[in-house]
């Protein structure tokens, strides 16, 4: 699970920096706070997906990023549909993850106890 999330907020992250430029140019936005926002939701996906194997923090630091890429949207609309995409990604791991966590470790322990 750890992974799958470090994998999304990863790409999240090239995402939200290319959105940028369209902010900048489609949207009419400041280059200041186009390059704040984005780099500062860019920064969460990082720090996020540096974090996740060390537990909820970079969870907590993932979710907010999904959040700061949903609010884009108001912005910039391509980003209100990638945000959503991504914030839909998110929680679905959120979800699954576990379950699918206990089962493969339920599987483990068969194996071990095959192995015996």
């Amino acid at each position: 699970m750890n992974r799958i999330a470090a994998t999304i907020l990863s790409i999240q992250t090239i995402v939200v920096l290319l959105a940028v430029p369209v902010a900048i140019n489609i949207a009419d936005v400041g280059r200041g706070a186009a390059w704040l926002a984005g780099g500062g939701i860019a920064l969460l996906c990082v720090l996020g997906a540096a974090t996740v194997r060390r537990g909820r923090p970079g969870y907590v630091l993932g979710t907010a990023a999904q959040v700061g890429s949903i609010a884009a949207g108001f912005v910039v609309p391509a980003m209100l549909i990638l945000g959503g995409i991504f914030a839909l990604l998110w929680f679905v791991l959120l979800r699954i993850g576990p379950q699918v966590e206990r089962e493969k470790a339920a599987r483990e322990a068969a194996a071990r106890e095959a192995e015996q």
